[in-house]
C-alpha cells in the first residue's frame, strides 16, 4: 500500500470543515487518512471517531463502494473513500 493521496468524498454535514465535497488525504490505513484530514481540517476526526478510537454509530465509511468498519483497513492511492453520515430526527 502506497502513501500517496486518496480521493475522499465528504458527507454534507462535514463539509463545514473542508469547504468542499471532495478532498484528498494521505495514509496507508483509514485511520491514517483520518489523521491527515484532521491535521488539515482540525476537529473533523472527532465528528467521526469517538474517544475510544471507534467509528461513531452514525458514520459509515466505504472504500471503493465496500463498507469498512475498522480504522486499520488498508487504502491505496487509486481508492475512493466515501464518508456517509446517517440522518436522524423525529
Amino acid at each position: 500500500m502506497a502513501d500517496g493521496p486518496v480521493r475522499i468524498l465528504i458527507a454534507s454535514p462535514l463539509r463545514s470543515y473542508t469547504g468542499a465535497d471532495e478532498v484528498e488525504a494521505s495514509g496507508k490505513t483509514l485511520g491514517a487518512l483520518l489523521g491527515d484530514l484532521d491535521r488539515r481540517f482540525p476537529g473533523i476526526r472527532f465528528r467521526m471517531i469517538d474517544e475510544q478510537d471507534k467509528i461513531r454509530r452514525h458514520i459509515r465509511f466505504f472504500i471503493n463502494g465496500e463498507p469498512v468498519f475498522d480504522l486499520a483497513g488498508g487504502v491505496h492511492p487509486s481508492d475512493e473513500v466515501c464518508i456517509v453520515q446517517a440522518l436522524s430526527g423525529g
